[in-house]
This record gives C-alpha cells, sequence and structure tokens, in this order.
C-alpha cells in the first residue's frame, strides 16, 4: 500500500487506533487523528482520501460517518489494536516467510516493536509488521552484540512503556533460543508474556536435506544437543549408548571434540553423519560422511555456522534411500532440491 502525498484520517481512541496510525505513516500518508466523537469537526476532512474508523467501543462516530457520505469520502472500518504493555516471544521457524505460524504472522502485524537477530526471518519484517519500531538486536553464531540481559532489559522497558512487544527469533524460543530466561525476566517485572511456537530447525534443517529425523525400523527416538560448548564424556557415554539418531545445533566449531567424544565411548564409527549448512536457504549444502571421516570431509567442503549436524543410520534414508550408497562423498543440495 503506497499512500505517499495522501491525507488520511484516523478516528478511534489513541490505544485501540495506534496500529491503523502506525500502519498508514509507514505507507507514506500525512495521518490526522482525531480521539472521540467530541472532537470531531467537519473542516478535519479537508483533502482527506481516505478515512479509518477504528472500532473502539465508542458509539458516536455517526456524523463521521454521515459526513462521509456526503463528502464521498472512502470509510473503512478496522478492528482495535490489541492491548499493550506486553511481550510475545515468537518463533520464527527455519527462516523463509512462509514457515511462520498464522498465529507468528498475526503477532507481528499487531506488534509496537519487534526486537529481531540475524537467526530469525528479519528482511521482511517492514512488510509484515506494517510500521512497526523495528530493533536488532545482532545475534548471530558465536557474536552477540546486545548482551542477553540487556535484551530482557529493552523488553521489560518496553512493555512497561505500554507497547506490544514481539521479541522474533529462529528456529522455537524455547529450543536453545534462551525464551525461557526472557519469560522469567518477564514473570520478574509483572509484565504479561505469552510464547508462539516456530518450527525448530532441529526437525525442519534434516527434513530440507530430505533426512527424517525417525524412520520406522531404523530410529523411534532422536536427541536434540547444542553443541555451543564441548559435551562431557558423561554426555557422550550417554548420547553413543542411547541409541536413535542425535540432532546437534550450532555444532561446527566443536565437530572434533563431539566425534572424539562418541568414538571414545563406542559408536561406530561407519555411523553415517550430515552436516546441512544454511538450511532452507538458496545456498543450502549438505555434506554426508561417517564418523571415522567426517572431520576431514567437513574441513575439505569448507562447512561452517550456521549448520545442523545429524548422526545415525536416518541419513541413509535421505530422499527415500538415495543416500544409501555415497556416505563417503560431498553431497549437495541446493534449497532442498532431491538429491542427484
Amino acid at each position: 500500500m503506497d499512500l505517499t502525498g495522501a491525507t488520511v484520517l484516523v478516528a478511534g481512541a489513541p490505544e485501540a487506533a495506534r496500529r491503523a496510525v502506525r500502519r498508514y505513516r509507514s505507507a507514506g500518508a500525512t495521518v490526522r487523528t482525531v480521539q472521540t466523537p467530541a472532537d470531531y469537526r467537519s473542516v478535519l476532512l479537508g483533502r482527506v482520501v481516505l478515512v479509518a474508523l477504528v472500532e473502539d467501543g465508542d458509539p458516536g462516530w455517526e456524523r463521521l460517518v454521515a459526513d462521509c457520505r456526503t463528502c464521498t469520502v472512502l470509510l473503512i472500518r478496522e478492528s482495535a489494536a490489541a492491548p499493550g504493555g506486553r511481550v510475545t516471544l515468537v518463533g520464527g521457524g527455519p527462516g523463509p516467510e512462509d514457515l511462520l505460524t498464522a498465529r507468528a504472522l498475526d503477532a507481528l502485524r499487531e506488534a509496537d516493536v519487534v526486537f529481531y537477530d540475524r537467526l530469525g526471518p528479519h528482511r521482511g519484517l517492514k512488510r509484515l509488521t506494517g510500521g512497526a519500531e523495528l530493533v536488532d538486536v545482532g545475534k548471530r553464531p558465536g557474536h552477540h552484540a546486545v548482551p542477553q540481559h540487556e535484551i530482557e532489559r529493552l523488553l521489560v522497558e518496553a512493555a512497561l512503556e505500554g507497547q506490544h512487544v514481539v521479541r522474533l527469533k529462529g528456529g522455537d524460543p524455547f529450543v536453545f533460543g534462551r525464551g525461557g530466561e526472557e519469560v522469567a525476566a518477564c514473570v520478574r517485572a509483572g509484565v504479561e508474556v505469552s510464547v508462539v511456537p516456530g518450527v525448530t530447525s532441529a526437525v525442519s534443517v534434516p527434513a530440507a536435506a530430505g533426512i527424517p529425523v525417525t524412520h520406522r525400523g531404523v530410529s523411534h527416538l532422536f536427541t536434540v544437543v547444542s553443541g555451543h560448548a564441548p559435551l562431557t564424556d558423561a554426555e557422550h557415554r550417554h548420547l553413543a549408548g542411547l541409541g536413535g539418531t542425535i540432532v546437534v545445533l550450532m555444532g561446527v566449531g566443536t565437530l572434533p571434540q563431539l566425534v572424539a567424544g562418541l568414538s571414545a565411548a563406542g559408536m561406530d564409527t561407519t555411523t553415517p553423519v550430515a552436516v546441512v549448512e544454511r538450511g532452507w536457504s538458496d545456498s543450502q549444502r549438505t555434506t554426508v560422511s561417517d564418523l571415522a571421516s567426517v572431520i576431514t570431509d567437513a574441513a575439505t567442503a569448507r562447512c561452517a555456522s550456521p549448520a545442523v549436524l545429524v548422526i545415525g543410520d536416518v541419513v541413509r534414508q535421505a530422499y527415500g534411500g538415495q543416500c544409501a550408497d555415497p556416505l563417503a562423498g560431498i553431497i549437495r543440495a541446493v534449497g532442498g532440491a532431491p538429491l542427484q
């Protein structure tokens, strides 16, 4: 919607009308506001091309409606903005906008301010939010421009100012997303907080490479592990003994320690391993190897974050078993296309 140079009148109580005001200003319009029927004067319609009447519960806008009819000014009715003074943690999924949930899109449309980072789908936020303030808190693997405690402070501060705050995260907020810490910060401050789940990369990125994390007769369980820091010997023994599929998020940097630990714990060195880089992007790439060779193969392929590691026999099931033979080679898949 491009309203550059147009004048729009938004009628309604400030709290209810704030979303409409923000959206029309974002579209380039000059926005006039009238907060109550008692404040309305016919002169306010001068040069106005559109009136947005917000349903704020006040039944006294008949005169405005009649004047729009008389002056042939387009009038549209809009629902009131959701209440402010709260925080919504939104899981953005693995990256593409069409993998955002319907509730995530609703939360973004209702947001007054969005705190986002590189790990979430952020390129289309201006369009998805309709003019909300967008704040980049700068997270990327191994580097947090804004410390976590500062992000929590910003969320709480904006909510206490009466805004509807959205914290947009990649994947799911409660899967290595520090969402629990942000919820706790809001609760301590007495701020209402809710969570919108997202499609976690632990399942969706392997799926983009055609790898099921479970498969009848192959694996009936999967374990999701953070590779941010090396695991302990006890954790390696537990994973090796548990069986099934191991999915490691943020694990490229600690791959040597992981391989050494699992091997020392007795995992078969012929166990297939897949490194799926930049899942769901146009530059997605999958490197398939085994536990004995993955360090060398990953180095040869220059594997880098962001990436998801999949360890287990399910790797052989990629695209109906097309990966059954070339377990020592490098296989590249762009955009989740079938492997050749």
